[in-house]
């Protein structure tokens, strides 16, 4: 188990700030279609969004040791992502965590498996992506890892990576590409605003984007 904090370089906050302005799709698109999280992976409340740098931790199912232990190790900003072997049958996370990961500044938390206490994490506004919702108890006694590479719903992500959830899904980008990512991004929203203006005047997807067409019209007739 490694005792320090993400270890990765800092991403700086103009960065994050601007990579927390677009949408997990554009990112994705703009990642060269990298880094979606197993879309199961759902907001635990209506809103929750998130964007930080990724510190990784593998906790045993029904145990959320690591969970407090990842806490207390935290830097302002982060985003804690917690595989637990996709187990569903124990809320490894609750409000007396998020109470805790608030006071450190802690930015979300992404787990592939259960949290509880929704409504009143809710109200506190701290942004959970899980796999499942569920009351039942957790021990904490046994340790996992921290700080190292995960093989995370369908990604691999390294601490330091950026983590950035909304109302679509999560999308972890890579942190060697950010500003690469970035400037895609950037371009792809310009882009498609002008798409948009040039179908609010009347052009179609299928001239704008250059797609074949049906022959024979809308209803598919001979020729």
């Amino acid at each position: 188990m490694s005792e320090s904090n993400s270890g990765s370089s800092r991403v700086p906050r103009a960065l994050l700030e601007a990579f927390a302005t677009f949408d997990t799709a554009t990112l994705y698109e703009s990642a060269g279609q990298k880094g979606m999280v197993d879309p199961a992976i759902r907001p635990a409340w209506p809103g929750a969004r998130l964007c930080g740098p990724a510190l990784t931790l593998r906790c045993p199912p029904r145990d959320n040791l690591m969970l407090h232990q990842a806490v207390t190790l935290a830097e302002p900003g982060d985003v804690l992502v917690a595989a637990v072997d996709s187990f569903v049958l124990a809320g490894a996370w609750g409000e007396i965590l998020t109470v805790a990961a608030q006071a450190r500044g802690i930015a979300g938390l992404v787990i592939d498996g259960a949290t509880r206490d929704t409504e009143a994490i809710a109200l506190r506004g701290f942004p959970i992506f899980s796999r499942g919702l569920a009351i039942g108890a957790c021990t904490k006694e046994r340790f996992g890892t921290i700080n190292e590479p995960l093989d995370f719903c369908g990604v691999r992500i390294r601490p330091g990576d950026v983590v950035v959830g909304d109302v679509d899904g999560v999308v972890v980008i890579d942190q060697d590409q950010l500003q690469q990512v970035y400037e895609a991004a950037l371009a792809r929203r310009d882009r498609e605003q002008v798409l948009m203006e040039e179908l609010l005047r009347g052009r179609t997807t299928l001239d704008l984007l250059g797609l074949p067409g049906v022959k024979g019209g809308a209803g598919g007739g001979k020729g």
